[in-house]
């Protein structure tokens, strides 16, 4: 098996006889049960071992654990990794466990007694890798610890919470340039799977990373598909999505936590168990919910952004937003969280406009008004990305500084079910004139809102103070619904023609294309707006397999998992299942051209899943594929 670059291993015969000669592969196969290494991988390990700081920046899926887990197999002594949440931290160690890696965390959840056992196990020499948190390892009691456990290497993973421009900047993260005093001389290793050029720099700098390789790996998830329709009546259509993908794991995003409460008893009500999650809950509350999705005994979860950076989850299938969210590097990491085993995830964001006034409260309630600039900036690309007409996949890359290459991506709404133009010219004179009338009558913008009152002759207290009750525009767009205009408006502002003033009150000015449209007449083209329609489930990219087996499989792995109280997922990935229900392996051997299935586990499990397929074809043919 190998990397294919596009969401899935593929078999590569050749590969066999080029493992034997290389010591990287031959760990990768043994522990991991991989042949080939996910872009960039390699040249990061490479670098790492070559005692070189690192920056590496790989997108959700792209397998940044293993730029430090395997070199920790490699070379001599302790690799310590720093991460941010304690379920990440055991979530890491139960696959490493799993896998024949000695591996170990040190954390607030375990008793005394259990970090004793660990310590003396750090002291003696036990283990390959330790996870920590930043805020334990800067402890001065801990400083003597790192110096006589022979650390080798360190790893600071979610890398970005360093940065104040980071959408999740922790002031802890800050103290980890001390580290350098503390071991100087060792190979530090900054991974991240989200960070602008900005915040790139930051963690740079902040971690005084010396001369570091640096490697980013294109944004783009080619196995996520990506759709916007209207909110409507957002419970009914999550319902109808979820009824038609009734084994799939999801999460739902919320903007408040009474929303995530209210969504997930609503669903439950329907028949589709849901766990709500978010800092409201009691610190046992969470775990419990936390717990449950993670061991698929409930497959949804209602949440705010509170939940996803510590899960390691790889079959979520589905992610959606019921709420409009603040920028786009949230929406990106969030949606990121489907398909993290390279299988196809759908990404969907309900939409309603009035959404953004939830987020504007948000912003109102900053207290430095660099802040609020910042945020009103963001949730404006937010709402361009939410209501542009082109390629999804093509603005998301864009925002990052990339380009996507193919004319079409096949696999968000526009592209597959491009919107139709009409001839807006009308509309666009009657709203440029009535910018141009504004400015004319008073030497001052109004914002967007108040622009539509005076065009649907709204009778209001600043209409009539300003006198623009009296102005020619006044009235003449009565033939559409507020909305309707905001929806024009929103879209001359992306096109160019109108512009937003940056200030405390963003307001709305023609462009020097707009006043030239204005005075010309000339014909402007604009795009429906869309039109609400279920979300396909057929998925470009699924491994075909015999689903009868398949799901025999996911049975017996779940009881596996039960029996040793981890999560499914730990024993074997849905990408390993669906290759042995379309191989069908029938003794251990065959197991090995298995992806994922590395010598531990086809010593503990082999046995047990050959079995049940030789059991299955005892009733069931074979399906060719």
């Amino acid at each position: 098996m190998a990397w294919s670059g596009h969401g899935g291993w593929h078999c590569c015969g050749a590969l066999v006889g080029i493992v034997k000669n290389d010591p990287l592969l031959q760990v990768l196969k043994k522990t991991f049960g991989y042949d080939g290494f996910r872009p960039l991988q390699r040249e990061i390990i490479e670098a790492s071992l070559a005692g070189r700081d690192t920056f590496a920046l790989l997108p959700t899926g792209g397998g940044k654990s293993l730029c430090f887990q395997l070199p920790a197999l490699v070379r001599d002594g302790l690799t310590v990794v720093v991460s941010p949440l304690i379920a990440l931290m055991k979530d890491q160690v139960d696959q490493l466990e799993a896998a024949g890696v000695a591996a170990t965390f040190l954390n607030s959840s375990l008793k005394a007694s259990e970090a004793k056992a660990r310590m003396r196990g750090l002291h003696e020499g036990k283990y390959r890798l330790l996870y920590a948190a930043p805020e334990r390892l800067m402890l001065d009691n801990w400083q003597e610890n790192l110096r006589s456990w022979n650390v080798s290497a360190v790893a600071i993973d979610e890398a970005h919470c360093i940065s104040e421009w980071g959408h999740d900047f922790r002031p802890e993260y800050r103290q980890l340039s001390r580290l350098r005093d503390l071991l100087p001389g060792i190979p530090v290793t900054a991974l991240t799977a989200t960070a602008t050029e900005r915040v790139r720099e930051d963690i740079v700098r902040h971690l005084h990373l010396a001369d570091p390789a640096v490697f980013v790996a294109s944004f783009n998830r080619p196995n996520l598909s990506y759709r916007v329709v209207p909110k409507e009546k957002g419970v009914t259509q999550i319902a109808e999505f979820v009824r038609r993908r009734p084994a799939d794991s999801g999460i739902v995003y919320c903007a408040t936590r009474a929303a995530a409460d209210r969504l997930a008893e609503s669903l439950s009500g329907r028949g589709f168990p849901a766990k709500p999650y978010h800092a409201g809950l009691t610190a046992g509350e969470r775990v419990s919910h936390q717990e449950l999705f993670l061991r698929d005994e409930v497959r949804i979860i209602c949440a705010t952004i509170a939940f996803g950076m510590g899960i390691n989850k790889p079959n979520v299938r589905w992610v959606i937003h019921y709420d409009l969210p603040k920028n786009i590097e949230g929406y990106y990491q969030e949606t990121g969280r489907a398909g993290r085993d390279g299988l196809p995830g759908d990404c969907l964001l309900l939409f309603n406009p009035g959404d953004a006034a939830k987020q504007t409260h948000f912003i109102e309630e900053m207290s430095s008004p660099k802040e609020q600039q910042i945020a009103r900036e963001q949730l404006r690309q937010m709402m361009h990305y939410a209501e542009c007409p082109s390629c999804r996949r093509r603005e998301l890359l864009g925002y990052f500084g990339e380009t996507y290459p193919a004319p079409t991506c096949e696999a968000c709404d526009n592209c597959l079910e491009p919107r139709e133009s009409y001839n807006a010219t009308t509309h666009v004179q009657k709203l440029l004139s009535c910018v141009y009338r504004v400015r004319q009558a008073g030497r001052f913008g109004v914002g967007l809102n108040h622009l539509i009152e005076i065009l649907t002759g709204a009778d209001t207290e600043k209409v009539r103070r300003w006198g623009h009750d009296r102005l020619s525009t006044y009235g003449v767009g009565r033939d559409l619904s507020r909305p309707e205009w905001s929806a024009i408006g929103r879209e001359l502002l992306r096109t160019g023609l109108l512009a937003q003033e940056k200030g405390e009150f963003p307001t709305i000015a023609l462009t020097e294309e707009g006043l030239d449209a204005l005075r010309s007449r000339r014909v402007v083209m604009l795009t429906k707006t869309m039109a609400r329609k279920p979300a396909p489930t057929e998925r470009a990219g699924e491994i075909t397999c015999d689903e009868t087996l398949f799901d025999r499989l996911r049975k017996l792995r779940k009881r596996v998992a039960d029996e040793r109280g981890v999560p499914a997922y730990v024993i074997f990935g849905d990408t390993t299942l669906r290759q042995m229900a379309r191989q069908y392996p029938e003794s251990v051997d065959s197991l090995r051209s298995i992806t994922g299935v590395g010598e531990k586990k086809l010593r503990e499990f082999g046995d047990i899943f050959t079995k049940e397929v030789a059991g299955y074809l005892l009733t069931y043919p074979k399906v060719k594929f």
